[in-house]
């Protein structure tokens, strides 16, 4: 789950973006423009699969945001606002069951 949620949350700093097919989403084309070696088409792919089916568009696009700026991610852990917590949750399980499908 380490490395799942390592690629998921951490972004480190963002490569150049790959050439990727019209219908990638969010999360897959944050994913695959990270420097994370682990950072693969295939991997990417089926995060964002999971996160279709995990999370909604707008929690999608919030959670890509979080490559390229962990630190907004850490403002929702840590956030009092019950809309936060709850996007929290969702994004954990979504981590969880992007570690059972993808990893």
């Amino acid at each position: 789950m380490k490395k799942i949620l390592t690629i998921v949350l951490c972004a480190g700093s963002l490569a150049a973006m790959m050439p990727l097919p019209a219908d990638a989403g969010a999360i897959s084309k944050a994913c695959r423009a990270s420097d994370r070696p682990a950072a693969n088409t295939r991997l990417c792919n089926c995060i964002q699969r999971v996160a279709n089916q995990s999370l909604s568009a707008s929690e999608r696009r919030k959670v890509a945001k979080w490559f390229s700026d962990p630190h907004e991610a850490q403002e929702i852990r840590m956030s009092d606002r019950s809309s936060d917590e709850r996007l929290w949750r969702r994004y954990k399980a979504f981590g969880a069951r992007a570690q059972n499908s993808c990893g």
